[in-house]
């Protein structure tokens, strides 16, 4: 059966989510998560995306990114996802891959569910009780968004932008937003969404039809 093509339209933002192999774990120390974030920072300019949030959890990624070409997305996860597993294996004397093949992804179509993106993103590690909150987890880029740490790989989203006129207040607005749960339909439309190749917000009806690109 052939594969769905992805729907990728450049400067149209996208959530994209990576799992480790059968749910197996693709990070086993520090080390694994600094250099991720190292490829990261090689590939997204190489590969024309511009990174808005991340987080690397235990076995799994998500990443938040507007690709600047129909094939950005691809030749990132492509160049990154190989990278790291040559050297992890070579550093754990294994072989194979450490990805559930294919990654999941679905378009980020408004500033809504952009704003809903970079919560559902950088408070994963909340829900599962990884953390207390979004703030005490130290490999997504909350840190970042949240006014204390700086980055050049992490470039603000229109959408993050619009949430205040100066960063002070644009920082308070955001730390606050992800000190509350995001909304259930909203994190279960962008899960769903991100399952299945749709954009998110796709109405009821069209649920079950993935997204083709044309």
């Amino acid at each position: 059966m052939a594969r769905t093509a992805r729907l990728v339209i450049p400067e149209l933002s996208v959530h994209i989510v990576q799992r480790g192999h059968d749910g197996g774990d693709c990070f086993f120390e520090r080390t694994d998560y600094l250099f991720y974030l190292s490829l990261l920072r090689e590939f997204a300019p190489r590969c024309a995306c511009s990174i808005h949030a991340y987080c690397l959890m235990t076995n799994h990624v998500h990443l938040f990114i507007t690709p600047h070409a129909a094939d950005s997305c691809a030749q990132l996860m492509k160049n990154v996802g190989q990278r790291y597993v040559q050297r992890v294996n070579a550093r754990r004397s294994r072989s194979g891959t450490l990805w559930e093949g294919r990654f999941y992804s679905c378009l980020v179509p408004t500033e809504r569910y952009a704003v809903a993106c970079y919560r559902y993103v950088e408070c994963n590690p909340v829900k599962p009780g990884i953390a207390l909150k979004a703030a005490d987890y130290p490999w997504s880029s909350h840190a970042v968004n949240a006014g204390t740490a700086c980055d050049p790989l992490v470039t603000p989203h229109p959408a993050y932008i619009a949430l205040a006129q100066d960063q002070a207040r644009r920082v308070d607005v955001y730390k606050a937003l992800c000190e509350e749960p995001l909304p259930r339909p909203l994190a279960e439309d962008l899960r769903r969404a991100t399952r299945r190749g749709q954009a998110a917000g796709t109405p009821a009806r069209a649920r079950g039809r993935p997204w083709r690109a044309r």
